[in-house]
């Protein structure tokens, strides 16, 4: 992983609006601005910049959008933990 995968993460409009989404889910107010504020520690959770490298690589279209490259239950509990860090 590099901080360019990390970066390229945080800036994925698909994985954000992936992360918006959970956000809302767990009933967080204003989930949008809440999953904006933070998609920089989403981006550096464990394994997300090599997952998104790897996909890179092997020419997935969107990785953000592919749950195969960052799972849904990878997203819930990077929202969850990060709401619980307040």
């Amino acid at each position: 992983m590099t901080y360019w995968d990390v970066a390229l993460v945080a800036d994925d409009a698909d994985l954000q609006a992936r992360c918006t989404a959970a956000a809302s889910l767990e009933a967080i107010e204003d989930p949008q601005l809440w999953a904006y504020a933070h998609r920089w520690e989403y981006a550096a959770q464990p394994g997300w910049g090599d997952a998104y490298a790897s996909a890179l690589v092997n020419e997935v279209a969107a990785p953000g959008r592919d749950p195969a490259v960052i799972t849904d239950g990878q997203i819930l509990s990077a929202t969850q933990a990060l709401n619980g860090a307040g």
